[in-house]
This record gives structure tokens, sequence and C-alpha cells, in this order.
């Protein structure tokens, strides 16, 4: 059992830097595939603060979703500890992005791409480490619970690509538009 998870362990610290380069990718296919709506859904449509939550959330489910299905056989994996455990680690690096980014701004009156790549990376650490813990330590839900909630946060992105609310997490500040319609 403990072989087990420092397996799983070295693999979910190793995935860190797999996620970041992956997401910091995102960041740019909307435009590489000529703003392909499709592509939109998943990857920043602006620069708004909202649209760069969305750099992690393909990463991460690849990555928690491809480790599950070619290491669970030879790990004998908890599905229900390790499909919340994928919720927690999105969530947090969903939260952390926002509060990271509007704590520094705010505190400091600046913005740096070099900051923001930074609050990227810490996003997907404390995420990733977040979900370690869950996995080692709590129970977790019914995985299809876990997958019901993430497809409903899919769903809620692509929404508000292309209906979101007038707030300012969402208005890209270098156009003053929000979503793909830039209304």
């Amino acid at each position: 059992m403990l072989k087990k998870i420092a397996n799983e362990e070295k693999y979910i610290l190793f995935s860190i830097l797999i996620i970041f380069v992956l997401g910091s990718l995102m960041h740019f296919i909307y435009d590489f595939t000529n703003q392909n709506i499709i592509v939109g859904l998943f990857a920043p449509v602006n620069e708004s603060v909202w649209e760069h939550t969305k750099l992690g959330i393909v990463p991460l489910a690849l990555w928690w979703g491809l480790f599950y299905i070619f290491k669970n056989k030879k790990c004998n994996m908890d599905k229900n500890k390790w499909f919340t455990s994928f919720l927690i680690s999105l969530f947090t690096s969903i939260i952390t992005i926002p509060m990271f980014f509007y704590f520094y701004t705010g505190a400091f009156g600046i913005e740096n791409v070099f900051i923001d790549i930074l609050i990227f990376f810490l996003s997907i650490l404390l995420g990733q480490i977040l979900g370690l813990h869950f996995y080692k330590y709590a129970k977790g839900i019914n995985y299809k619970i876990s997958i019901l909630i993430f497809l409903f946060i899919l769903i809620t992105y692509g929404i508000f690509t292309f209906y979101p609310p007038k707030l300012p997490i969402f208005k890209d500040a270098s156009t003053e538009t929000y979503g793909v319609n830039k209304t």
C-alpha cells in the first residue's frame, strides 16, 4: 500500500510541470486555430481573468483521466477518491488564479505577465498538492457524481464563453469586451 501511494505521489508531483506546460500552450490555441468556436469552449478567448482560469481545465482533466485509464490496473486506484481528488485539484486551480491575481494587482497596483505566469504555476502546484493530499487521506464521493460536477463546470464555462456576466472578472481589460462575442 505504501509503495502504491508513493508511486502515485511521484506521478502527481511530476504532473505539475506537464500540466503547466500544456496549460501555457492553451493560452495560444484559440488564436492558433483561427478562433475556432469549439476550441474557445476550452481555451481562453480573451485576456479576462475568467478566461485564464480555463488554462488548467483541459490539461488537468487529461492528466487525471488518462492516468486513471492507463495506471488503474497496475495501481488498483480507488476511483471515488481519484475523481474527487481531480475535482479538488481543479477547483483549487480555478479559484486561486483570480484570488492571486486580484491580490497582487489590488495590493500593489501593478500587472505583470511574469507574475501572471507564476500565478498559473502556483495554482497548478497547489491544486495538485491538495488533490494528492485528498487522495491519500480522504474517502471521496461517488465517481459518477464527480464526473457530473465536472460536466457541469464544462457547461458553465461554455455558457460564460458566449454569455458572460458584465462583471470585472469576465472583462478583457485590454479591449474592454466580454466573452467570445466581444460585446
